[in-house]
């Protein structure tokens, strides 16, 4: 497969699945002229830490502007259908938080303001903003219709004192080399017969995780979820031996514990870690949570690809991942809801917020604060310029992201319930969810 591959960027909102029925003459749902509502994402352990982190910099803002900011954490697993209700009822908040990979899906609705003109000079221009970021706010060619706010990588967290126990003296670079360590690390260690010690931990039915995995271990494995047309393509060879190798974890390589298949969050996964219940796992930025449980027996390490030195689409180890946030376009507080986007966005606030919730900053000048000069975000910094690419940025990607991730949450329902399953069963499932999917 070819290192360089041209996007066609698509239009259309029938293509995202969406409805805007209703949006004109809507409001969204600010109590006064002077008052904005923001939904946020959860971003840290809980929802209350979130509104706790949040809220301090809400205060800063009401207190330069005067401008009230009503305040809804969301979890990850209600946020995408609670945007697409508000988006085909044009009943929603002034100021949201989205995904990236959502951002030229939600474009396509036309429900959003366009971040330019005035706007853009509230921001402090394109330029303030990293590129790779600042290139998921909408498709190209188009005005974004929305801003990084948060910046994201995965990697992979693992237990130090495990390893050194387990005799490994290095995280692992290749998946090879992964799967033996974590078959080293899953170990019964009470001696009662049970295995108690897992190599992996994941969230089985977290749907946004399953496909970001299919996404990298499919690239990995020279394969993609569309094809250079633009078309959906979920069951070519590279991207169904990218997840067979994922499910597999539960399956035939018996590393990952069939309870893990109920997790929906990937709090409760990260929970599993610090319990000692797992040795390894993937995420993009949980080490709020592990300081905060009093966990210092850890570390990351870069994702393991299929050979250590891979380039170009097959050394991809994350997506470029990420929040933004959006304006909803008929909000009745736009001018409030721009600056507000502006104060999220500040050099300050980026400080703040990215050193909270241990997240990357989007804008360039924050990297000169000394909170942002570890090792661990030097590691992150360089994922994203050298082994990440962007999810596929089509109308249609929240469609595929839904589709492909419950396919794979059902692959590992059937392993947990005693079932096997085989790299045609993953074929099957995937054509089965590109089968759902409208043309392009």
């Amino acid at each position: 497969m070819s290192t360089k591959r041209t996007i066609r960027w698509m239009s259309g909102f029938a293509a995202a699945g969406l409805a805007v029925a209703g949006l004109v003459g809507c409001s969204s749902t600010s109590a006064d002229g002077n008052t904005i509502t923001y939904w946020a994402s959860n971003q840290g352990a809980s929802v209350t830490q979130d509104e706790e982190i949040l809220q301090e910099s809400i205060d800063r803002f009401t207190e330069e502007t005067g401008v009230e900011v009503e305040l809804e954490v969301i979890p990850w697993s209600d946020l995408y259908n609670r945007i697409l209700t508000a988006v085909s009822s044009g009943e929603g908040p002034d100021v949201l938080n989205i995904g990236n990979t959502w951002a030229v899906s939600l474009q396509a609705s036309g429900a959003f303001e366009p971040v330019e003109g005035d706007f853009l000079d509230k921001l402090g221009g394109e330029d303030r903003f990293l590129a790779s970021s600042w290139a998921t706010g909408g498709a190209e060619g188009q005005a974004p219709t929305s801003v990084p706010l948060y910046g994201l990588a995965y990697s992979l967290y693992y237990n130090t004192a495990m390893f050194e126990a387990a005799g490994i003296t290095e995280p692992p670079a290749t998946w090879d080399e992964f799967v033996e360590d974590a078959k080293k690390l899953t170990i019964d260690t009470d001696g009662d017969g049970e295995i108690d010690q897992w190599g992996v931990a994941l969230a089985g039915q977290r749907t946004s995780n399953n496909v970001h995995q299919a996404f990298i271990r499919g690239l990995q494995n020279g394969g993609a979820l569309y094809d250079d047309d633009g078309q959906p393509d979920f069951a070519n060879d590279g991207v169904v031996a990218g997840v067979n190798q994922w499910v597999q974890l539960m399956g035939e390589d018996g590393v990952v514990s069939p309870s893990n298949a109920e997790l929906t969050e990937g709090n409760e996964m990260v929970a599993d870690f610090v319990d000692g219940n797992s040795a390894m796992f993937f995420d993009q930025a949980p080490g709020k949570t592990l300081d905060e449980a009093g966990m210092t027996d850890y570390a990351a390490a870069p994702v393991p690809m299929m050979t250590a030195d891979a380039t170009g689409l097959e050394g991809t180890q994350s997506h470029v991942a990420g929040i933004n946030v959006s304006v909803f376009a008929n909000s009745d507080n736009k001018e409030a809801a721009e600056d507000f986007v502006a104060h999220l966005t500040s050099d300050d606030e980026q400080i703040y917020l990215n050193q909270r919730f241990t997240s990357l900053p989007i804008v360039t000048a924050a990297y000169d604060d000394e909170a942002f000069q570890s090792d661990d975000i030097a590691m992150k910094q360089e994922i994203l310029a050298e082994h990440a690419q962007p999810m596929p940025l089509y109308p249609s990607e929240g469609q595929m992201e839904t589709l492909v991730g419950e396919a794979i949450n059902g692959l590992f329902a059937q392993i947990a319930q005693g079932g096997t399953v085989t790299e045609d069963d993953v074929r099957s499932a995937l054509e089965d969810a590109d089968s759902q999917m409208p043309a392009s």
